[in-house]
């Protein structure tokens, strides 16, 4: 046994040289080992763009056509006036963020209103004529159409209201008056039915004008069954008045 040990011991120190030279030669590599690249990051990089690169969505713009021609936002003290939001085309008369009323303007292209057309050619202008509204040879045959349409309002809405009041409300027209709506010549008329027993049960308020293409009527009511273009409260339309003449006077028509 002492022999073999002997042997070994003899192997391993001839051996010596070469394991030294082996482990130290392995850990000078392992210490100069260039560093390995550092793995991609997972979280995404963010570039910005250029502004010119930028696409913006612009915001759909109402369609409400009292944007285009309402000019003056006059109303009493205390109240605004400003297009309705949405494309119904809806003035909206308010106070401390409440909603007052409403008024409505409507657009109708004569192609499309064979009625008016034929008071215009009773009124002496041909079907087929090119219609310059500041002519002064058509101004007075435009009134007499326009006065014609309201006319033909009163007899279709006294009629109506003869069957539904029952003899319990007087309904009346106001007199029809020539003003300014914008630059156009209009009219400027109205019905109210007044209650026998007494106070108001509806009123409405109304202009009317033609630009040679198209015939514009603006209205607004005190009327319990109506669903828009109205006020709530007779007082404020009575109020209101006065104003809406002014902001129809200065509308930017045609």
């Amino acid at each position: 046994m002492r022999v073999y040990h002997l042997l070994i011991g003899l192997i391993l120190l001839a051996l010596s040289p070469f394991i030294l030279n082996s482990v130290f030669k392995n850990t000078s590599n392992n210490n100069n080992v260039p560093p390995q690249p550092t793995p991609p990051s997972i979280t995404p990089t963010v570039t910005a763009s250029p502004a010119s690169a930028v696409t913006v969505q612009p915001s759909q713009a109402s369609t409400n056509v009292w944007n285009s021609v309402l000019k003056t936002k006059t109303a009493p003290v205390g109240w605004n006036v400003a297009p309705c939001n949405g494309d119904a085309p809806l003035l909206c008369i308010s106070s401390n963020g409440k909603n007052l009323g409403s008024v409505k303007m409507e657009i109708y292209p004569l192609s499309q209103q064979p009625k008016f057309q034929k008071m215009l050619i009773n009124a002496g202008i041909p079907a087929d004529a090119k219609i310059d509204y500041q002519n002064p040879n058509y101004k007075g045959k435009i009134k007499e159409a326009l006065d014609a349409w309201v006319t033909d309002e009163y007899a279709v809405n006294s009629k109506e209201r003869q069957k539904s009041y029952k003899n319990k409300v007087n309904f009346s027209g106001y007199p029809p008056q020539l003003v300014n709506i914008g630059q156009l010549q209009g009219v400027r008329y109205g019905f109210t039915g007044l209650k026998r027993e007494g106070g108001v049960s509806e009123q409405h308020l109304k202009y009317v004008a033609f630009d040679g293409t198209s015939l514009y009527v603006i209205n607004t009511a005190y009327d319990p069954a109506r669903v828009s273009a109205k006020f709530e409260k007779y007082e404020n339309l009575a109020v209101f008045e006065p104003f809406l003449s002014e902001i129809a006077s200065n509308l930017k028509l045609p």
